[in-house]
């Protein structure tokens, strides 16, 4: 209480007032002598704080995700709030996937129990995952997790084919999609990418109890691919690029295994693309650097530690800035339009290179 401390404090402090006069100093004293011994008891204070008193936080900490749903989802009103708030949590702080991913599944099947909140739970999942920048890895890992852990399994189909039921929606529509409108080809491509996040990560248990891909996943990315080239605007070109540099190596491996020829076949095209499509300058580069990097069997500084010593010789971006013409952009803005047909340079570089893949490829 206010002031508490300070009455204690005076409790114990000598009082002035006519007792202590100098007069009555002997007469005390006197009286003192024949009293009985006081006790003086030190002053008592008094807190008001708790044992059972919640814990203190300050306002700038950040307490684990996990605690906000640990007793359930009680805290949250609709389902859609419960998984939004948790996806945004991955988006903003993706290494916290490993140590709350099993409390996410839990709580959810508590929650999903019937055929809509199922299919609401896909959605949603799908909508993150193909429209937040860099969560199409996220996404796959979190699809690929709950295919194994959700309990619910209603005839109207599982989580997994509930998934690839939406991924067909998407697929099914692939041609109008990259011949569309700007904003319709960049929703294309945030859905390529997250279908070969899912090739890459989902696991299919067989009945013996082996782990495999999803066939399906890697048919319809060949079809995809066939739909981005046929449609040579920049921006699906790139989109194909990305998609390759993604799971080309893996691809090329699954064909491989069934004697199929379809990299070739894709690589073939690329060249094609090279020498035919009206696109920039830049994108042919990308092209080229692509087939570069599939005849040196998808090898990159990362995956293979022998790259500098074992990388066949190319033209380069650096190469071509010394002879006057610059491939990144930076140099004469009057060539930026020049896209009808290969620059010489380009085309000197590019019958080098068909040659050295050649010469790969025979060995």
């Amino acid at each position: 209480r206010s002031g508490g401390f300070g009455r204690s404090i005076s409790c114990c402090l000598p009082l002035r007032g006519p007792s202590t006069s100098p007069d009555n100093i002997t007469q005390q004293n006197s009286e003192s002598a024949m009293a009985k011994p006081q006790v003086v008891v030190a002053p008592v204070l008094m807190s008001k704080l708790s044992v059972n008193a919640p814990e203190f936080y300050p306002s700038s900490y950040s307490s684990n995700y996990t605690e906000s749903y640990e007793d359930g989802f009680e805290d949250y009103p609709t389902l859609s709030e419960f998984v939004q708030d948790f996806l945004n949590h991955l988006t903003e702080q993706p290494g916290s996937f490993e140590t709350e991913i099993g409390q996410f599944a839990e709580t959810l099947n508590s929650w999903v129990t019937t055929d809509d909140a199922l299919q609401q739970l896909v959605e949603l999942i799908y909508q993150q995952a193909t429209s937040i920048p860099n969560f199409s890895y996220m996404g796959a890992r979190l699809c690929n997790y709950l295919c194994h852990h959700l309990t619910i399994n209603p005839q109207s189909g599982n989580f997994r084919q509930l998934l690839l039921q939406r991924c067909r929606t998407e697929y099914e529509v692939k041609d109008q999609a990259a011949k569309g409108d700007e904003v319709t080809r960049k929703r294309f491509h945030a859905f390529v990418l997250f279908l070969g996040e899912l090739y890459l990560n989902l696991e299919i248990k067989g009945t013996n109890g082996q782990v495999a891909r999803a066939d399906i996943l890697q048919t319809g990315l060949r079809e995809l691919l066939n739909a981005l080239f046929s449609n040579p605007m920049d921006d699906n070109l790139i989109c194909a690029v990305k998609l390759l540099k993604l799971t080309g190596s893996v691809l090329e491996d699954g064909w491989k295994e069934k004697g199929k020829t379809d990299m070739k076949e894709i690589i073939q095209r690329i060249e094609n693309v090279v020498l035919d499509a009206n696109c920039s300058r830049d994108v042919k580069q990308m092209l080229l650097k692509l087939v570069e990097l599939w005849s040196s069997n998808w090898a990159t500084p990362e995956n293979d530690p022998n790259y500098f010593m074992n990388e066949p010789i190319f033209y380069t971006s650096d190469d071509y800035e010394e002879n006057g013409t610059d491939l990144s952009g930076g140099g004469d803005p009057s060539l930026d339009d020049i896209d009808d047909e290969m620059d010489p340079e380009i085309e000197e570089a590019y019958e080098k290179f068909c040659l050295e893949s050649e010469r790969k490829r025979k060995q």
